[in-house]
């Protein structure tokens, strides 16, 4: 008789999951022995919960397929919250199934007892608990159906060790999943108009067209219409960089003339997007009085913090499909509006190489790194200062795929690297950090060199979390504090888990960097990159 966990892992294969991301607990050891030797699924065993989380965010980036994630009770599933924490920012669908303590002991404080739908509450879109075998398969659709509806995000399942291995004689029901939300035909033809009257327009888009066709979908509309194109926060991979239309991104330090210039916009269309508080630049855009379109999948982000003139539920792939389809059609002026919204964009992109007393600037290395990145490159990147020249001073095009924490979340960049050079063995695959993110989730590599995934890791060394550092100095001037990393020899760690290892210490240096992480195989770079190079500059220096 199959079990509960057997009845578990046949749904996730049913629905096309063929990788999962674990590190073993002894209250899901049911699931285990059910995914031992498994035709399909493929359980990649990790050292952190919060790497294992990072892994099946990223592969479910790449795959298109809900990521999955196992963890025990308790210290795993805290671990863990991190990864449903940046699902939930990133929009991306997550799976975390966390092994419970027995039936008998729900709600008596037991040993590693938490009560995951308060903990999880208003971060997931569903949290699920068994407490018979019986209830396993409808939860897990249940789950399945609420990551994929309206905007995707993450799901919880807790599951007690003893109901897992029960026998369970239910079958899964199929997972009754939304179709993508379309746009009325009314509602099309009101924007469309809206489009044709617009001089002065800007698309804002957003992580809705992260999807197989979305980057090509919003291309052909941009080209019909003639609109130029910002992309919402670290999505600077959904549209060509080097395109007349692209107009850059809405980031945390936008030039002041291009912010400026996107506040003189008499149409501002938000699609697939629930313009948070980055992308809209602190809440300040659209600003007051202009007109505002937001398209979204999830209704109640519609009217939120701005008042749209018009507010469309629909997914972005469809709506750009109907307008698509009408008639296009623009004032004389719009031609001079892009070509101008252009221009603010390449002046923010153009980087002259700079020179640093205490070490290598960062930023050389990333634009010269730019134009040398293959045509199906995955770059995958962690939060920090170092991340800053991948997002404006990189021309990123079809083909390329930036991985980077919408959430802001440190840890990142290893573990979505590791998933992503399992997933696309046949890609070059360049993991950029620092090292306060390295420290984080760096073990990770052991399941690179386990697996023999041959990853670049670029590691920015300056001994400083620096981007708090940042805006200590400009609160604090001078009165350094908690901000300090001592490290231990990071090139060494690198070659401890077996990786070729190369260490940068000067600006001569870089032309040999760059053919290395240019080259077929594996690569383990510290670059001891200026932390003066990216703080604010007193008035006395």
């Amino acid at each position: 008789m199959p079990t509960a966990a057997d009845a578990l892992v046949a749904f996730l294969a049913a629905q096309g999951v063929d990788r999962a991301f674990c590190v073993p607990g002894e209250s899901y050891v049911a699931v285990l022995d059910a995914l031992h030797a498994h035709p399909v699924i493929d359980l990649v065993t990790c050292r952190h919960e919060s790497g294992a989380g990072f892994m099946a965010l990223a592969d479910a980036r790449l795959s298109g397929v809900p990521g999955v994630a196992l963890v025990s009770r308790g210290p795993g599933a805290c671990n863990a919250a991190i990864a449903v924490h940046t699902a939930q920012q990133d929009a991306v669908p997550l799976l975390l199934i966390v092994g419970q303590v027995e039936a008998r002991d729900l709600r008596a404080r037991a040993f590693q007892e938490i009560d995951y739908s308060r903990m999880f509450d208003g971060v997931a879109k569903f949290v699920g608990e068994a407490t018979t075998p019986e209830q396993v398969p409808g939860l897990v659709a249940r789950a399945w159906a609420a990551m994929l509806t309206g905007v995707p995000g993450p799901a919880v399942l807790s599951l007690p060790e003893d109901v897992l291995a029960m026998a369970c004689e239910a079958v899964a029901p199929a997972p009754v999943v939304a179709a993508d939300a379309a746009p009325s035909p009314q509602a099309a033809d009101a924007l469309a108009e809206r489009l044709r009257r617009a001089e002065r327009p800007i698309v804002i888009a957003g992580g809705d067209f992260d999807r197989a066709g979305g980057r090509e979908a919003l291309l052909a509309f941009a080209e019909r219409w003639q609109v130029p194109v910002a992309v919402s926060f670290r999505r600077q991979d959904l549209f060509p960089n080097a395109h007349p239309l692209y107009a850059g991104d809405m980031g945390l330090a936008n030039p002041l003339a291009q912010r400026a210039a996107f506040a003189e916009a008499d149409l501002v269309l938000a699609l697939g997007t629930r313009l948070g508080d980055i992308t809209t630049q602190g809440y300040s855009f659209p600003a007051p009085g202009q007109a505002l379109v937001h398209v979204c999948a999830d209704a109640s982000w519609l009217g939120w913090r701005f008042p749209a003139q018009q507010a469309v539920a629909a997914h972005a792939l469809p709506t750009v499909a109907a307008l698509v389809a009408r008639k296009a059609g623009a004032p004389a002026g719009r031609a001079a509006w892009c070509a101008g919204l252009r221009a603010l964009h390449s002046a923010d992109a153009a980087w002259t190489p700079r020179a640093a007393a205490d070490g290598v600037v960062f930023p050389n290395v990333v634009a010269a790194l730019g134009p040398r990145l293959a045509a199906n490159a995955i770059v995958t990147l962690d939060a920090g200062t170092f991340g800053a020249p991948f997002y404006r001073k990189v021309a990123w095009q079809p083909g390329q795929t930036l991985l980077a924490p919408i959430s802001g979340a440190m840890g990142y960049g290893m573990p979505a690297a590791v998933a992503a050079a399992l997933r696309c063995p046949e890609r070059p695959v360049i993991c950029a950090l620092g090292d306060g993110g390295f420290m984080m989730t760096g073990g990770e590599l052991a399941v690179a060199a386990a697996r023999g995934a041959a990853l670049k890791v670029l590691l920015s060394e300056n001994g400083s979390y620096a981007s708090i550092r940042i805006h200590q100095e400009r609160a604090h001037p001078g009165r350094v504090s908690g901000t300090d990393l001592v490290n231990p020899d990071l090139a060494a760690i690198g070659a401890a888990y077996g990786y070729p290892v190369m260490v940068v210490r000067d600006e001569h240096e870089v032309p040999a960097l760059l053919d290395a992480l240019t080259a077929p195989g594996p690569l383990f770079a510290v670059v001891h990159s200026s932390l003066s190079a990216v703080l604010p500059q007193r008035v006395s220096d």
